[in-house]
C-alpha cells in the first residue's frame, strides 16, 4: 500500500513540475520515462497529463500494441503501449502494467491519445544532458536527439509531434 501512495506522490509532484514548468517562458526540458528497459524524453512542450493505468476497454481487431480506449478526464482516449509501438516488446507483462502511467499528448497537438510507459523517471532539463551522436543513422522521424546523463545513461528523445505521423502508429488495425 505504502508503494502505491509513494507513486501517487511521485506523479502528483510531477504533474506540479510539469505545470510549473510550462508556465515559464522560453524553458525547455523533457519528461524522462523508461519502456522495455529504453530511457526516453518527452519534450514538455508535446507531453500532456499523466495519468495512473486505468482499466481499458479493449479494441478487437487491433495491433497488440494498441491497448485500447480509456475515459481520461471525460474523454475516450485512446491508449498505445510505447514499447510495443517502437518493437521493445510484443506485450505488457501484467507487472509492469500495475505500475505502469499513460502519458497524454498536450492537448494543443489535437492527437487524442496516450502512451503507457512503464516507469516515470522524473525531469531533465539540457544543462543536465550532453548531446551525442545517435547510433543509428536511419532514425525514424519522431526520434529526436540522444543525450547522456551526469551518469552516463543514454537517453532517446521521442518528439511526440512526430509519432502519429508514423505510418506503424497509424495502422492500429491487425492483419490477418
Amino acid at each position: 500500500m505504502a508503494n502505491k501512495e509513494a507513486l501517487k506522490e511521485l506523479q502528483g509532484r510531477l504533474a506540479e513540475r510539469l505545470q510549473e514548468v510550462r508556465s515559464l517562458e522560453h524553458v525547455s526540458g523533457w519528461l524522462a520515462v523508461e519502456c522495455a528497459g529504453q530511457a526516453l524524453l518527452f519534450p514538455l512542450a508535446e507531453a500532456g497529463e499523466i495519468f495512473q493505468a486505468s482499466s481499458l476497454l479493449a479494441v478487437p481487431h487491433t495491433e497488440p500494441w494498441f491497448l485500447g480506449v480509456a475515459n481520461l478526464r471525460g474523454a475516450l482516449t485512446g491508449v498505445v503501449d510505447l514499447a510495443g509501438v517502437l518493437g521493445l516488446r510484443d506485450r505488457v507483462p501484467a507487472a509492469v502494467r500495475d505500475q505502469a502511467h499513460l502519458v497524454a499528448f498536450n492537448p494543443g497537438l489535437e492527437i487524442n491519445v496516450a502512451l503507457l510507459v512503464d516507469r516515470l523517471a522524473g525531469l531533465r532539463h539540457p544543462e543536465q544532458m550532453r548531446a551525442v551522436s545517435p547510433a543509428s543513422t536511419e532514425a525514424p522521424a519522431f526520434a529526436g536527439g540522444c543525450w547522456r546523463d551526469s551518469a552516463g545513461r543514454l537517453w532517446q528523445e521521442i518528439r511526440l509531434s512526430m509519432l502519429p505521423r508514423e505510418e506503424r502508429f497509424l495502422r492500429i488495425v491487425a492483419v490477418r
